[in-house]
């Protein structure tokens, strides 16, 4: 059925090709972008998220030029 192009497993007559070195390569420095991605805006919006914090808090600091 494939052309016979590279490498393939064949399991009840389902054929499986073998992925080539910059297709895994590139999946997994895809992979560790994802997640320091959604590490980083863990970190930044982790407390909103969980219920912790309102958004409209802010980020921890009260000075935005306003004097009293």
């Amino acid at each position: 059925m494939g052309g016979g192009h590279g490498e393939s497993t064949t399991y009840k007559g389902f054929t499986v090709h073998h992925p080539k070195r910059w297709h895994v390569v590139t999946g997994k420095g895809m992979c560790a972008l994802m997640w320091f991605w959604v590490l980083y805006r863990a970190k930044q919006d982790g407390p909103v998220v969980l219920g912790w914090r309102h958004p409209w808090e802010g980020h921890g600091h009260d000075d935005h030029g306003h004097e009293h």
